[in-house]
């Protein structure tokens, strides 16, 4: 009985530990995780300016630790520390935090390199560390994270080749790469990734071709390459994408079905070198071992002689058997018991942190929920406690609620965008809007601008209307809008845009002489027709949609891309807003020298008010200056357009050209709005002649 007693004392002191296991396990892993954070603060936050609520005695799940936010089992799962001002280091001390979906560091000045260690966290969903100073090049560990769904590293000092192993990144939609010093060729290993929307390399060195294996990417909707040394023949398969495959500076390009591409010769059609050459696996090795089989007794047979067949051993294995299964389960039984209290316990120490009855009455008017006011990408406010003018259906027909629910976001997307409306994304401000930069989870950049909920229209029939007039509008000249929201809780709407890189009009005004502002003479050219095409289809020409006035063209609504192209701001946006709201933007309009004359006596804004102020406008960048209400009120004549060019041009201009639009710019400024041509003449008399210098 002595082996009997032996198994016992063994398994008695197995369920005592396994006991202690369980009543410590909360105090070990609340440890650990805070000994993580205090080291990734130490790094990121080395003279302790941000993140001061970091603190040894605090509780990272107690909601004091600033923008850290926990899962329900209270594991920490998120941190949210964007635009926060941190310089610091990425330590490898994140790889403690096991249970971490989301960490997002975009908009701060970190340096150094990703640690190898960041492939421990196979939970990670999102990696945002995009618009940094970091630099080294992408670990191949990322390659680990098997949950990662998007991965924003884009503006930062990144170098290096793309490492293959992302190919197996199976639920990656995002990859943003842009703006970094990357080398080398596209891994044809992209190409497994079935779940990828959007990939953007633009403004790097990459070279090479382009592989077929990532053409054929099944749900991509966005392939960026611009600004490198790609070359060889594009697949075929990209024009699927149509304005989503953008591939603009980079000259050893080739191919047939893209209009801008020159043909392949027969040396180009197929390049040895080409990406799919790291061959059918894409060089992936297989690093996982293989778990080694347990060192278990086998059972005996006749021919082992180490086994006994006395039948006083199996009494007693039997005995040993019957008395451990015992001690076993009443093991297993106080275990599940102390586990159930434990759970119950940390149960209740959420539910008083996350209390209602806890929150300010701010939050909880906010509150669809959980919410803490630092805010995080894993809590979701609104809907459904939003002013939500669609939720019952009777303000718009079928189709239109369709269609405005495709353009809905919720607040949480637009505050994650905005870095929950912080000031240093603020672009502008007025009486009754502000303006903000954001991007989006899926990497794009956008313009978010709030207005509030007293300056919209309080019918919410016509707010609706308005609301879809905004999504029919589609033109090359327009600002493209992306969606709305709107919210009880902060009494504001917002509208989504998509951001417009250089700025407004107003900022190539009055510039002195050899500022990097100055616009080309070709470029001004382009800008003045773009505008002219803009207004045109919000006038209706040759548009399968109603007539749209815009009632507030300024050069300040005029935005330039990254191509120089101009766009057109805030169409339709008039469709929104109350009468009051929009006779103020109309009296800063006039107090700018855009406002037609016969609106003092009318009241009335008509298609000739808007062809007024587009006249200003072309005196404007004529002249390179903003006031231009001389010219306007003497009324000059298209011969004495030489009086009145902008100077830093130094006469690098075609004269001809030169004379035609200071001609429309007269006749569109005529006092008279019978006498004004319409945008359609407009753009027609722009189109009888092409710049170049």
């Amino acid at each position: 009985m002595a082996s009997v007693a032996s198994s016992a004392i063994f398994l008695f002191f197995c369920f005592f530990s396994t006991l202690v296991f369980i009543l410590v396990q909360g105090a070990t892993t609340s440890t650990e995780e805070l000994s993580s954070l205090l080291e990734v603060k130490s790094a990121l936050d080395p003279e302790g300016k941000y993140l001061s609520s970091w603190t040894v005695n605090g509780d990272p799940c107690g909601g004091s630790f600033e923008g850290v936010g926990c899962n329900e089992k209270g594991q920490v799962a998120n941190i949210s520390l964007q635009g926060k001002g941190l310089h610091g280091k990425l330590s490898p001390a994140i790889s403690g935090l096991k249970n971490l979906t989301g960490l997002y560091l975009h908009y701060n000045s970190l340096y150094g390199e990703i640690p190898s260690e960041i492939g421990n966290l196979t939970e990670l969903v999102d990696l945002y560390l995009n618009v940094n100073n970091l630099s080294g090049e992408i670990p191949p560990q990322i390659g680990n994270l098997a949950k990662l769904q998007v991965l924003q590293l884009c503006y930062n000092q990144f170098n290096g080749s793309v490492p293959i192993q992302l190919g197996s990144l199976n639920k990656l939609t995002v990859l943003a790469l842009q703006s970094n010093r990357f080398n080398g060729a596209i891994p044809a290993s992209l190409g497994n990734l079935g779940m990828l929307t959007r990939l953007d390399l633009s403004f790097n060195r990459f070279f090479g071709s382009i592989p077929t294996k990532l053409a054929d990417a099944p749900v991509l909707q966005l392939l960026d390459i611009r600004n490198n040394t790609f070359s060889g023949n594009v697949p075929l398969a990209l024009k699927r994408l149509n304005e989503g495959f953008v591939f603009t500076n980079n000259p050893g390009l080739c191919g047939s079905g893209f209009m801008s591409l020159r043909p392949c010769n027969a040396s180009e059609g197929t390049n040895p070198n080409r990406p799919e050459a790291f061959g059918p696996g894409d060089g992936i090795p297989n690093t996982r071992e293989i778990p080694q089989t347990a060192d278990l007794r086998l059972p005996c047979s006749e021919n082992q002689t180490h086994c006994s067949s006395n039948p006083a051993t199996h009494h007693h294995q039997a005995a040993s058997f019957i008395v451990g299964s015992i001690v076993l389960t009443i093991a297993l039984l106080a275990i599940s018991a102390l586990s159930f209290i434990h759970y119950r316990r940390r149960k209740q120490k959420l539910s008083s942190t996350l209390d209602p009855a806890n929150l300010s009455t701010d939050q909880q008017a906010k509150s669809g929920g959980i919410y803490r006011k630092n805010g995080s990408p894993l809590i979701s406010l609104e809907y459904p406690n939003g002013w939500d003018p669609l939720a019952d259906g009777k303000n718009c027909g079928n189709a239109t609620q369709d269609v405005l629910e495709s353009f809905k976001f919720n607040l949480e997307e637009v505050e994650t965008a905005t870095q929950y409306f912080s000031e240093m994304n603020l672009l502008g401000k007025s009486k009754f809007t502000s303006t903000y930069r954001g991007i989006l989870r899926d990497g794009s950049g956008v313009a978010i601008k709030s207005i509030s909920k007293s300056s919209c229209k309080s019918d919410e029939a016509e707010f609706l209307r308005g609301l879809n007039a905004l999504t029919s509008l589609r033109h090359d000249n327009l600002v493209r809008f992306r969606g709305f929201c709107c919210s009880r809780g902060r009494g504001e709407c917002f509208l989504i845009y998509d951001y417009v890189h250089n700025g407004n009009l107003l900022s190539y005004l009055d510039v002195e002489e050899g500022g990097s502002r100055v616009l080309e003479w070709s470029t001004r050219v382009s800008i003045v027709k773009g505008i002219a095409k803009g207004i045109a289809y919000l006038h209706g020409y040759k548009a399968n949609k109603p007539s749209m006035i815009h009632q507030n063209i300024t050069a300040e609504k005029v935005l330039i891309d990254q191509r120089f192209n101009p766009v057109l701001a805030d169409s339709g946006l008039q469709n929104l807003l109350t009468n009051d709201t929009v006779f103020s933007a109309l009296k800063a309009s006039a107090a700018m020298g855009y406002m037609a004359p016969e609106y003092s006596t009318t009241g009335r804004f008509t298609d000739k008010s808007d062809v007024y102020a587009y006249g200003v406008i072309v005196f404007q960048i004529l002249s390179g200056k903003r006031n231009v209400s001389n010219l306007v009120r003497l009324g000059v004549e298209a011969c004495r357009f030489q009086d009145y060019i902008d100077p830093n041009v130094h006469g690098r201009f075609f004269e001809y050209e030169a004379a035609k639009l200071a001609r429309v710019a007269w006749l569109c400024t005529h006092e008279s709005p019978i006498e004004r041509p319409s945008m359609d003449v407009v753009v027609q008399e722009l189109g009888n002649f092409s710049s170049c210098i």
